[in-house]
């Protein structure tokens, strides 16, 4: 696995701040936000400098019911050849549930949503990996998740999820410290416990991040500062092995870069106690009686990276079974959260009631982000007005068209009440709603106004 040093989230607010920043060995971009071909000039003269760039990937869905779909994939194997990656990233989640496994409307989540960790589940992710490793041209590492919620009736930890899951398909693991302490906070999952199953010569690289507390719940936000406990779990990860990269994740809320770049010598300080901890205790530790998971390994590049032909041919797994009892469950989940359909059994209603909430104020950051324009018409009762609509109606087809559906229920409701508002609404929805953008000469702008008219009757 090729050595990646530290390095840092590249994100378009402070791509010019990470250009000038030293000691920035590496940059990981979300893929779904670079087009091949029309790469940000950032991130091209990083790459002219030798910087590395790793395409992570965030709706693929791997840990869903269906199987990868191949537009999808096809367009993640683009972005790796266009920013010449060494491998791509993507999470062990699901992303949308509902469709043709369950007779139902397709739902989607936008997040990052937990899996159960079931045999199931198992046999379906590795089935989905080995999918993504074919039609991929670079080796593929997956990424733990944060968790608001537990499912019931999980039948492995982490650990012993994550070993088995890089022991049948060969995959790379991008382990997130991050996320090890929001699940230690959310679920009482101890991150020690977790890092002594896993299989560690298989890490490509780790994530760290910060996040909030409140009443009781870790807030994996990405946009506050690294606390000490996530940095005292990159430490323990550092006496175990040492990572080929280490990277700082920032979404918002982003700081002046001096403080980006005392938040990179933090976690290089957090990497370097933990390597000197390691040589500390070195002389006492015998390999040779070291159980599955634990002493000190180095993840070097001299390691082979596994790709899905190269291992054993066993038996093939029927994954239909599975995979419906899979999307039957996820469906009443996901339901459960953006539809307001009753809780599934063995859930804690309070949890899925802080993620239903979590996941709604999302879908409307994220829309003020794509639609910049709509918290300007509507003021301040946009979040209110979308909050509202989002009780009502599901995501069914990405952040772009719930804005559009969202203005369109406005209107059809005749809110807002001001006319002078609904009418720049109606001209934003107008603007968007067709193939391409609309025409200014006189003739359309004649048919346009006239069908203005219309649609005030």
């Amino acid at each position: 696995m090729e050595r990646l040093g530290t390095g840092i989230g590249w994100r378009p607010e402070i791509a010019d701040a990470v250009e000038r920043m030293p000691g920035v060995d590496w940059v990981e971009v979300v893929a779904e936000n670079v087009c091949p071909g029309h790469a940000p000039e950032s991130l091209l003269r990083l790459r002219a400098r030798g910087v590395t760039v790793v395409p992570h990937g965030v709706s693929l869905g791997l840990g869903g019911a269906e199987r990868p779909d191949e537009g999808r994939l096809n367009a993640l194997a683009e972005r790796a050849e266009a920013l010449g990656a060494p491998l791509v990233t993507e999470h062990i989640a699901f992303v949308r549930a509902g469709g043709p496994l369950t007779a139902s409307d397709p739902l989607e989540a936008g997040h990052l949503l937990p899996v159960p960790r079931t045999r199931d589940t198992l046999d379906v992710l590795c089935e989905n990996v080995r999918i993504a490793q074919e039609a991929l041209p670079v080796p593929l590492a997956v990424e733990n998740i944060a968790a608001l919620l537990s499912w019931p009736g999980e039948e492995m930890t982490e650990g012993q999820f994550l070993y088995e899951l890089a022991e049948r398909t060969g995959v790379r693991l991008l382990i997130d410290v991050a996320n090890l302490h929001t699940n230690h906070v959310n679920q009482g999952e101890d991150p020690a416990k977790a890092l002594a199953e896993l299989p560690l010569e298989a890490i490509a690289y780790v994530h760290v991040a910060g996040g909030y507390e409140r009443d009781g719940v870790w807030h994996d936000s990405h946009a506050h500062p690294v606390p000490r406990p996530v940095l005292d779990v990159l430490t323990d990860l550092a006496s175990r092995v040492s990572p080929p990269g280490v990277l700082l994740e920032r979404d918002e809320n982003f700081p002046r870069p001096g403080e980006l770049e005392r938040e990179l010598g933090a976690i290089r300080e957090a990497v370097e106690l933990g390597r000197a901890s390691a040589a500390q205790s070195s002389v006492d530790a015998c390999p040779s009686s070291s159980p599955r998971g634990s002493g000190r390994v180095s993840a070097a590049t001299d390691l082979p990276v596994t790709a899905a032909t190269d291992l054993p041919v066993t038996a093939t797994t029927d994954t239909g079974p599975a995979r419906q009892r899979l999307a039957l469950a996820q469906t009443a989940l996901l339901s459960a959260l953006v539809a307001g359909t009753p809780a599934p059994e063995g859930f804690d209603r309070v949890r899925l009631g802080v993620q239903a909430r979590a996941l709604a104020s999302k879908r409307a950051g994220v829309v003020a982000k794509i639609a910049p324009e709509l918290p300007v018409i509507l003021g301040d009762g946009y979040r209110a007005a979308f909050l509202a609509y989002a009780q009502r109606h599901p995501m069914r087809g990405g952040y772009r068209r719930d804005a559009m559906d969202f203005v369109e229920s406005l209107l059809l409701d005749g809110r807002p009440s001001d006319a002078g508002v609904r009418r720049e609404l109606r001209e934003w929805w107008l603007d968007r709603s067709g193939p391409a953008p609309r025409s200014t000469r006189p003739a359309v702008r004649a048919a346009r106004a006239a069908r203005r008219v219309l649609l005030r009757r």
